[in-house]
């Protein structure tokens, strides 16, 4: 994920720092020289990065942090704080025009940087927030590019406006906006054409539309993989186009996420949404404080919350709950529950938000080979469960042996790995039986948590 290399780097600088009772200016200079070096390593833009160590230090070798009881905690508080100002301070949303107008969005970028299955995600988050998004399929010359965006519409209940690739991509920009304005759509996102490169014939495009249509937004997406190269395309986009905001894609990936706290500072361009995965659900709004927080292994619980709330079935929760009271979990709702687990990203994804855990995946020895093997062990459970006939899911009592030893042949695992689920499983259950009696004793003070 990104971040980890400098998520671990910083961590470990600031622990060093911690573990002194009193900070001399020497200990916070040579600090903030590793934390200069692991910044300029993340790929991180070299004129940000010498403003960026010349503000904390400025801050950091104050009175008030010295001849603090905690100066260490100071100084990563400032850095926390700095780390935000470097990213935006504010979150920025786009703006939606109100009394029935419509409001136009353009996307931009180059091919690679996963726009057009951005503008897809972008219009399925407008349509849960109660907006009727309208996609119009502008790009004519990438092929299959017009399909793409018409699948993933599709998926995500969104209608696609498109007249073929025999139309330029003004003439459907216009197209489009009459038919929102006729058929009561409230947003209309362009998907315009990439290139493999900037070059003057898509910049010359793009500013024709915005010339022949107005446009309230125009939105830059770009390849967070690509580093430095990002700020260079979207420094170049807002020179030549005009840009309001960016969208940062493949953040999840294996990249150093330089892009990421270089492309405010640098084009003065806030972040819009950044993208996590490739499930169309996984675009998130981008918070610098919450990103920050997490750079520095502080966790970002807010954005699990709104995860759980926007994954998450409420309903069958409380069903799940109800169960669980009357001791009736079966192998079915254990599925039900991993697949919730699922919906959020699974469990590196959630483990990557809890404070002290940082993005590297880290707490009390967990590291990122121990979410990689319960990621794995949940679908080895998975394959176990569904190799289970619907009799034996409702009622594990009836595996007797030899169903057991059709199971493990049907998951392809080991007879034991099914004993051991099924007896986990059985312990659960019986917990769940006591919870009642446990929690009526938790309240008249009888009880206690073993920790």
């Amino acid at each position: 994920m990104a971040f980890d290399s400098l998520s671990d780097k910083l961590q470990n600088i600031f622990k060093n720092l911690r573990g002194k009772g009193r900070l001399t200016e020497s200990d916070v200079k040579t600090a903030l020289k590793e934390v200069k070096m692991a910044l300029l390593e993340a790929d991180v833009n070299f004129k940000v990065v010498k403003q960026f160590v010349k503000s904390v230090e400025e801050r950091a070798i104050g009175q008030d942090v010295m001849k603090s009881l905690t100066p260490g905690q100071m100084v990563v508080k400032i850095v926390n704080e700095e780390m935000v100002s470097l990213m935006g301070s504010e979150t920025t949303e786009i703006q939606f025009k109100t009394g029935g107008e419509i409001t136009v969005i353009m996307m931009a970028g180059l091919q690679g940087a996963g726009k057009t299955t951005t503008t897809a995600k972008l219009a399925g988050k407008f349509k849960a927030k109660g907006k009727k998004p309208l996609l119009a399929a502008c790009d004519v010359y990438r092929p299959a590019a017009v399909e793409q965006l018409q699948i993933n519409g599709q998926k995500q209940g969104v209608e696609v406006f498109s007249m073929g690739t025999s139309h330029s991509p003004v003439d459907i920009a216009k197209a489009a906006l009459a038919y929102a304005e006729a058929n009561n759509f409230n947003i209309v996102i362009l998907d315009t054409a990439g290139r493999l490169h900037i070059d003057e014939d898509m910049m010359a495009e793009l500013a024709n539309i915005k010339e022949q249509v107005s446009v309230d937004a125009t939105v830059l997406v770009v390849d967070a993989m690509t580093g430095q190269d990002a700020v260079n395309v979207a420094s170049s986009f807002n020179e030549k186009i005009g840009i309001d905001g960016v969208i940062l894609t493949k953040l999840d990936g294996d990249t150093r996420g330089g892009a990421a706290l270089s492309i405010k500072a640098v084009t003065g361009k806030p972040i819009l949404y950044v993208g996590m995965g490739e499930k169309l659900s996984d675009l998130e709004q981008f918070y610098p404080d919450r990103m920050a927080s997490r750079i520095l292994g502080m966790g970002d619980v807010l954005t699990l919350i709104e995860k759980a709330e926007a994954q998450i079935d409420s309903e069958k929760v409380r069903e799940m709950e109800k169960k669980l009271k009357k001791a009736e979990f079966d192998f079915d709702d254990f599925l039900e529950y991993m697949g919730q687990i699922k919906n959020m990203g699974g469990i590196s994804s959630i483990l990557s938000m809890l404070p002290g855990m940082g993005l590297g995946g880290q707490i009390k020895g967990l590291d990122a080979n121990m979410t990689e093997d319960a990621e794995s062990n949940l679908k080895r459970t998975e394959a176990i469960i569904y190799s289970m006939t619907t009799q034996e899911r409702k009622n594990p009592d009836i595996l007797t042996p030899s169903r057991k030893n059709r199971i493990a042949r049907g998951a392809g695992v080991d007879i034991s790995e099914v004993n051991r689920l099924v007896k986990q499983f059985e312990q659960m259950r019986k917990m769940m039986k006591q919870m009642p009696g446990m929690m009526k004793g938790a309240k008249k003070g009888r009880f206690r948590l073993p920790f």
